[in-house]
């Protein structure tokens, strides 16, 4: 098997020649010990920092393939053919994570983008990708924009307007990821044809697993 060494404590490590053939151009750069999937699960939650799909993060499980692109669009086929898919997350969580947008009409890729942060929160890369799904739409646009997380939706739908009449501020406590919010709320109300709707997570929904698989480009990327 090819061998490869650990970036992280020097040790030479091996792969399977068939793992390195599913991906092509990966380098391997991290044994097992210190892969950023270990690392994920140490700290208490699954390989994307324990993200819990329906909100910002902590408990739950949800199952994660590391797929490229090119290989969802040959295992997935259902779910919405039109609309704005996103996804965001770090591993772990806080660490490096990434986001992806798509933009599909009846099943055709019209654009599509994706990002890196060396340091940032599932939260952050939630938000950060529905404010990049915006950008990509003009203001006329009537889309439907789909995020798997329920509380991004309901921090723009429900609660941010209540806020925004307190001075953004809550009887809770600080509002988490205030710049972010702030951005995408005018970014949504500069854009009221579009309408703003959750989707369940790997539920062979193609297109949320096609942004789900931009969003971790970065992880492939870097081994």
């Amino acid at each position: 098997m090819p061998k490869f060494a650990c970036q992280t404590c020097g040790s030479s490590f091996d792969i399977p020649q068939t793992s390195i053939d599913k991906y092509p151009g990966w380098k391997p750069k991290y044994c097992r010990q210190h892969s950023p999937k270990k690392r994920g699960a140490s700290s208490g939650g699954s390989a994307r920092g324990g993200k819990n799909r329906g909100g910002w993060g902590g408990g739950g499980s949800k199952r994660e393939e590391h797929l490229t692109s090119a290989e969802v669009l040959a295992k997935y086929t259902g779910g919405p053919q039109t609309g704005v898919f996103t996804d965001g997350s770090s591993i772990p969580n806080p660490g490096p994570g990434g986001w992806g947008v798509v933009w599909v009409r009846d099943g055709e890729i019209q654009a599509e983008d994706h990002g890196h942060a060396a340091q940032t929160t599932n939260n952050r890369m939630e938000l950060k990708a529905l404010i990049e799904a915006f950008r990509m739409l003009p203001e006329d646009a009537t889309e439907t924009l789909h995020t798997d997380s329920r509380l991004c939706v309901d921090t723009v739908e429900k609660w941010a307007p209540g806020w925004e009449r307190a001075g953004w501020t809550r009887k809770s406590g600080p509002i988490k990821n205030l710049d972010l919010v702030k951005e995408l709320v005018a970014l949504r109300r500069a854009r009221p044809g579009c309408k703003l709707q959750w989707i369940a997570a790997h539920s062979g929904h193609r297109w949320n697993e096609y942004a789900d698989s931009l969003a971790t480009a970065w992880l492939r990327e870097q081994g």
